[in-house]
């Protein structure tokens, strides 16, 4: 069996040229994205969104890009949620993409700020009806007491 150790891959697609690269990183990662677009690369939203809480105890997870733009870049997450108080806690981030496709993973990090009010609620009413009403029964990184209570608070909706 071969060890994990030993598995590796020569990466050679996309080499990193500094003369080839935007003076500004929103400039950069735009390039970078419009690429991955091009790919059709599935879930190309999708990131590592790593935080800490307030003890300094490092956490990531998977959480989907909205939108950016020169002020920074958006997503979107229940305020009440474990990342939630991550970033009301510590507001600094990392985010990771990894396009295995084109090789190239991309790392920024920086300060956090809440998008203003009418935005996250204009983004919440895009959303889904089905996925509204999970983030309206259910605390979102936090246990349930029970299937049916969740059953009933969505027969009531």
């Amino acid at each position: 069996m071969k060890s994990i150790a030993d598995i590796r891959r020569d990466y050679q697609l996309a080499s990193l040229d500094e003369h080839n690269m935007a003076a500004n990183p929103f400039d950069q990662f735009g390039s970078w994205w419009q690429a991955a677009i091009n790919s059709a690369i599935d879930e190309v939203n999708a990131f590592t969104l790593c935080t800490t809480d307030a003890a300094g105890v490092p956490d990531g997870r998977i959480v989907l890009l909205k939108g950016y733009d020169s002020d920074g870049f958006v997503f979107y997450t229940n305020y009440s949620s474990a990342k939630g108080r991550h970033m009301a806690d510590n507001p600094v981030a990392t985010m990771v993409f990894f396009w295995k496709e084109l090789e190239r993973q991309v790392r920024i990090t920086g300060d956090i700020a809440k998008v203003s009010a009418e935005e996250s609620d204009a983004y919440f009413q895009s959303r889904p009806k089905e996925s509204r009403i999970g983030a309206l029964v259910s605390q979102q990184s936090a246990v349930i007491s029970s299937r049916q209570m969740l059953e009933e608070k969505f027969a009531a909706l």
